[in-house]
């Protein structure tokens, strides 16, 4: 079969298509990734055929950006939808097309992130089915409330309803800019309500996060979608090997702490950096600064800057890993029995964090729009507990089980089956909700 994949998004919304890709292709199936031009070393790294999306999510996040302006402030999911929508509606026009171009003669369009309202629009356009793809649970369920919105704010008996509130939020934001597109580049009349029947696969651990009871079978939770940690499955036979700076710095004593928040920026830097070097002290620690912009010569011989480094091979040789609460990160640092201090800003990110902290596998969260030291300090000191270091390896244990590429690419093959028997009977898959 030949699938296109269209997501957009940072480096955590990219990633774990390029692993599903990379699956696909490796079951016998030809696999194309559309993503931002930023995050598609994934992708290349893995041998994985991949094109650029318009845009730049990168600039979108620097400071008084648009997603910049969201990590910095405390905002809400009104005010975070606004934003991503003005990314999106700026860039939907064009990744229609270049959606549409890409997808001529595929059998099945896999939509995530900001893309996936022009990838329903390009299936319904070649009839053929449309499956989701998401690492953020946004299917509506009684049993939390939607991760977009703070924790604890939404009473139990409106769980369900705040998902769908929340969805149709983000419809309308979309929506103008959507339908013009829909009816320019695929000649399809415009769409008053939001897709809702479509099958959706999770790439997130069970561990983290049991699959919903009232959830339909068009909803799966896979497992985590990880790139492996050795050899490559584009072929390249030797393993990764880290530079000697590192080598040298995780040989010369204790595991170190891991410093990182991927693809956030826009935050007041010099105040992170300042508690993070006071509640670390003098510890060992490797700081990756990602897109965040802060400079390694900030910070003392303590620590280590590194630039990418494969999380499956990293996280077992840490102490803990200090992180934005990022469904990828979360699900690496656990998978690898390493505790977490989650510093969350925007998005998802609260949810993961308070997952987590349920789970007794990291401390309550510490705000990243408020940081001080002491509570990064207190956090800190609840991973080093044996008790956290016994629970996240009795969870990471469970989730390296798991199989989740495989139990993805075994729906996908049956989804997308089915959507092409139903076309060959004239019945649009998307309309039918396969």
């Amino acid at each position: 079969m030949e699938f296109t994949v269209a997501t957009y998004g940072t480096e955590g919304d990219t990633r774990p298509l390029a692993a599903l890709c990379r699956a696909l292709i490796d079951a016998g199936h030809q696999a194309h990734l559309l993503a931002d031009c930023s995050t598609l070393h994934a992708a290349e790294a893995l041998g994985v055929p991949c094109s650029p999306l318009s845009g730049d999510i990168k600039r979108a996040l620097e400071p008084g950006a648009a997603l910049g302006a969201i990590v910095g402030k405390r905002s809400g999911a009104q005010a975070t939808a606004k934003a991503l929508a003005a990314i999106a509606n700026a860039n939907t026009h064009a990744w229609m097309g270049e959606v549409k171009a890409a997808a001529e003669g595929s059998d099945a369009i896999i939509v995530s992130a900001l893309a996936s309202f022009v990838g329903l629009s390009v299936a319904e356009h070649f009839r053929i089915p449309a499956i989701g793809a998401s690492m953020i649970p946004i299917t509506p369920t009684r049993e939390f409330a939607s991760p977009f919105l703070p924790p604890g704010i939404v009473p139990g008996w409106l769980n369900r309803a705040s998902h769908t509130f929340v969805n149709d939020m983000i419809w309308r934001a979309f929506r103008q800019a959507t339908n013009a597109a829909r009816v320019d580049v695929c000649k399809l009349a415009p769409r008053k309500r939001n897709w809702t029947d479509h099958p959706i696969l999770y790439g997130v651990s069970r561990a983290l996060l049991p699959r919903p009871v009232d959830w339909s079978e068009h909803a799966r939770v896979c497992g985590q979608w990880s790139m492996p940690a050795g050899p490559t499955a584009a072929g390249t036979p030797s393993d990764w090997n880290p530079p000697a700076s590192l080598a040298a710095f995780l040989d010369a004593g204790e595991p170190p702490i891991y410093v990182g928040f991927g693809s956030m920026a826009g935050f007041d830097r010099d105040r992170m950096v300042r508690a993070l070097i006071e509640a670390i002290g003098g510890r060992r620690a490797l700081f990756y600064p990602g897109w965040s912009g802060v400079e390694g010569s900030a910070l003392p011989s303590n620590f280590l800057t590194i630039g990418d480094t494969p999380h499956a091979w990293l996280f077992p040789r840490v102490s803990l890993v200090i992180h934005h609460g990022g469904a990828g990160t979360t699900h690496s640092a656990t998978r690898a029995g390493a505790p977490s201090v989650v510093v969350p800003f925007a998005g998802d990110q609260f949810f993961w964090a308070q997952r987590l902290y349920r789970l007794g596998a990291a401390a309550a969260p510490v705000d990243g729009k408020a940081l001080d030291s002491k509570g990064l300090a207190r956090a800190i000191e609840f991973a080093l507990q044996p008790a956290t270091r016994a629970r996240v390896a009795e969870l990471g244990a469970a989730m390296r089980e798991e199989d989740g590429l495989g139990a993805a690419v075994s729906a996908i093959e049956r989804w997308t089956a089915a959507g092409l028997e139903l076309r060959s009977v004239g019945i649009c898959p998307v309309s039918a909700g396969v």
